[in-house]
């Protein structure tokens, strides 16, 4: 019989609260987040950890990493190959880690943003550091090992680094409603930072400080916010601002060169690139002339941008525009969030230093318990062998006279001597007050005879002198802290001596920059557009030699300021705004450039209505008009604005503006409305109310259903007979009668 069907009725809501927390904690501290105590994410440690149990040594050949890949995932990291092979590849490139963790052989990627090599290809083994500061003492019980994802095998809670990670190589990660940024410091800074808290734990983050001067990225550069940075590490949030280092050099026929040999550690990959895109993108739209050309003569050597400048540059100006204006200063956010005790915190600098010292003192206690546990064993057994040798001969006889190795087991341990034939009473009696251990009993059944000559006996005493001594050194370490201290910090100043380099980041405060803008010399050109969109400006005597010709071959003729704006009106409501000097000028038979590529117009989708420069229009107003017969008044202040693109106006779904045009402001100009069914309306401009561009307007004609507003003209009381084409035949507009505004007009 099936068992009965249970169902549990829950809400839904609750369900799903407890799933998402779940599912976040479990990204944050089984993925994303480092632990404060070894400064590494589950997906490194398990993959060091696996090259450690694989043999993969510093002293070894390489292996290849689609073996560690395979290994880690199959063992310990139950996820993809890919995020494996990508932390694998992170911690054997020393561009991005303060100290490699891996040492890599082949293609691993470059500082330009070049992926690494498939894993099939390429190989690596632990770095000696690794091996040294990371996984000693493994063997020596001092962290505790938790089951794996399937239960077959063991794998480290937390590694025994004897180093702060954390610091020395920083880190990065995105949980689940919380991101770490952790910048990489120098490594002998972080050893004085270490000691210093050791010697005083009532250090504050300005002593500290002293010792860590700041982040020293793998890349250098400079530091230019340095008085900023104490409150960055007392609170373990903040900003840094990072600029690269740029170098003049001579260059032939007296011309200067900028060159870029270090980069701020944010540039690092794509953003160089984009480095190279915004100097070129600062010459297009003439920011700068003082660039010639630039090339990117990087190498394995190192960072090497060059900058070909022009006789007689502003070098300093030049600068300043390229830290403002590309990736060449940045900034980094610092967030020192980690995993303390289970639950992700942010600290500053001092209380990363305290977890990393208090997991210091945790391992060297563990360690030298189990040490003195097997000193403690050695040193019984050693005693049980003196001893022995001392009444061998009755041990011999024992051995001799025994049927079994229980019975003289039993002999050694607790003197019975029952089952044991002796040849002399007097053996029986002193074999009788034998008490061996059991371990020693057993060290005395596996020694072998060799052990008896008088060398080795001498050595075995001597042996036990050195044992006694290292129990009495791990009893003082264990007992007392000072002790203790002295044993880390010996063994923290031989880490340093081995690995500690020099500083690679500069940490200063420097002004910021600012970048003077050259002025531009304001005249008159001659704006022209042909009726494929090709635009261009030209100087004013260019075109009067060319006037009959330009005003032939051209749309759109416009006298204006190289320094205006041209403005585009269109059909979809939309006005989009360029700059003049964005325009190609020169030649007057030179093609131009479509105003689509200089603006966000789009020729596909939008018709142009009315185009003018921002100066004719700025003190006027302008006269909108739209199918459905609306218009209105705009003050053109309205459209001085700094976006490229804004609204016009407001227009309902299905309509279109069709008539764009500014106001003269005299005292007797008419408006006149054209249908396509044929009637017209003339009124008077000024009974169009003024309204803001964010308005609709007013009803300008009564439209019958089914008709639309076609066309409007803008005359002048004064001007000359206007003629309309209708069905054939011509509208003198100037004759027709003025109207009211919201009437039908009269049929033509």
């Amino acid at each position: 019989m099936e068992a009965e069907e249970r169902l549990i009725r829950t809400e839904y809501s609750e369900v799903m609260q407890k799933s998402y927390i779940d599912y976040a904690m479990s990204v944050i501290i089984a993925r994303a987040l480092p632990d404060v105590r070894d400064g590494l994410k589950p997906v490194q440690r398990r993959t060091l950890y696996d090259m450690h149990e694989l043999g993969v040594r510093y002293d070894r050949p390489y292996r290849k990493c689609a073996r560690i890949v395979g290994d880690t995932m199959g063992k310990y990291h139950p996820h993809g190959d890919s995020s494996i092979y990508e932390a694998l590849v992170v911690m054997a490139q020393d561009f991005k880690k303060g100290l490699p963790l891996v040492d890599g052989h082949g293609n691993f990627g470059s500082i330009e943003g070049d992926g690494a090599a498939a894993m099939r290809y390429t190989e690596a083994r632990l770095e000696k550091v690794t091996q040294e500061a990371y996984l000693a003492d493994l063997d020596k019980d001092v962290v505790d090992f938790v089951p794996n994802f399937d239960e077959t095998e063991k794998e480290p809670e937390v590694l025994p680094v004897k180093v702060p990670n954390i610091l020395i190589n920083g880190a990065e990660g995105i949980a689940v409603g919380m991101a770490t940024s952790i910048p990489p410091h120098n490594f002998g800074e972080v050893i004085d930072g270490v000691i210093a808290y050791m010697k005083n734990p009532e250090i504050n983050t300005a002593q500290m400080m002293e010792y860590i001067k700041g982040p020293d990225f793998p890349t250098g550069g400079i530091v230019t916010n340095k008085s900023e940075l104490a409150a960055i590490y007392s609170t373990g949030t903040g900003k840094i601002k990072v600029r690269g280092k740029v170098e003049m050099e001579k260059g032939k026929g007296g011309k200067e060169r900028l060159v870029v040999t270090e980069i701020p550690y944010t540039m690092i990959g794509a953003n160089i690139g984009k480095f190279l895109n915004d100097v070129c993108a600062l010459v297009e739209t003439k920011k700068t002339n003082d660039i010639v050309d630039i090339s990117n003569q990087s190498s394995k050597e190192g960072i090497r941008i060059v900058l070909e400048l022009r006789r007689g540059a502003d070098v300093e100006n030049l600068c300043n525009l390229l830290y403002k204006k590309t990736k060449l200063e940045d900034t980094f956010g610092v967030n020192m969030l980690a995993v303390a005790d289970g639950r992700p915190e942010t600290m500053g600098i001092v209380p990363l230093i305290r977890h990393h010292v208090n997991f210091q003192y945790e391992l060297a206690t563990r360690k030298y318990r189990t040490l003195l546990t097997k000193e403690l064993e050695k040193k019984e057994v050693q005693e049980g062998l003196i001893k022995a040798c001392d009444v061998i001969d009755l041990i011999i006889e024992i051995l001799r006279g025994s049927k079994n190795i229980r019975d003289a087991k039993n002999c050694l341990v607790n003197g019975v001597t029952e089952p044991i034939t002796f040849r002399h009473k007097t053996s029986e009696k002193q074999a009788a007050k034998l008490r061996f251990t059991e371990r020693q009993a057993g060290a005395i059944l596996e020694m072998r005879l060799y052990r008896l000559i008088g060398l080795e006996i001498e050595a075995l005493m001597k042996e036990h002198e050195e044992t006694l001594k290292k129990i009495a050194q791990y009893e003082e370490i264990l007992s007392d802290r000072n002790a203790m201290s002295k044993v880390i910090i010996k063994e923290l100043k031989a880490f340093k001596k081995a690995y500690a380099r020099p500083r690679r980041t500069v940490i200063d405060d420097v002004a910021e920059a600012v970048y003077e803008e050259n002025k531009i010399e304001e005249k008159d050109v001659v704006f022209l557009m042909d009726r494929f969109g090709y635009a261009k400006t030209i100087d004013v005597s260019v075109y009067e030699r060319n006037r009959e010709a330009a005003d032939a071959e051209n749309k759109v003729v416009l006298q204006c300021k190289n320094t205006d704006r041209i403005c585009i009106f269109t059909d979809t409501g939309q006005l989009h705004l360029m700059k003049a000097l964005d325009l190609p000028y020169g030649k007057f038979r030179d093609k131009g450039q479509p105003i689509d590529n200089l603006s966000n117009y789009d020729s596909s989708r939008e018709q142009t209505v009315y185009l003018t420069a921002l100066s004719h229009i700025i003190d006027k107003k302008l006269l909108f008009g739209t199918t459905a017969g609306m218009v209105k008044q705009v003050a053109g202040s309205e459209f001085d604005v700094s976006k490229r693109t804004t609204a016009a106006t407001k227009l309902p779904e299905g309509e279109a503006v069709i008539f764009v045009k500014e106001l003269e402001g005299t005292e007797h100009e008419t408006v006149v409305m054209q249908s396509e069914k044929g009637m017209f309306l003339r009124i008077e401009a000024d009974t169009v109310p003024e309204k803001k561009k964010t308005a609709v307007g007013v009803r300008g004609i009564r439209l019958a259903e089914n008709d639309r507003l076609a066309r409007m003209y803008l005359l002048a009381d004064d001007a000359e007979p206007t003629l309309a084409d209708y069905d054939g035949g011509e509208v003198v507009l100037n004759r027709l009668r003025i109207g009211g505004r919201d009437t039908k007009g009269t049929k033509r």
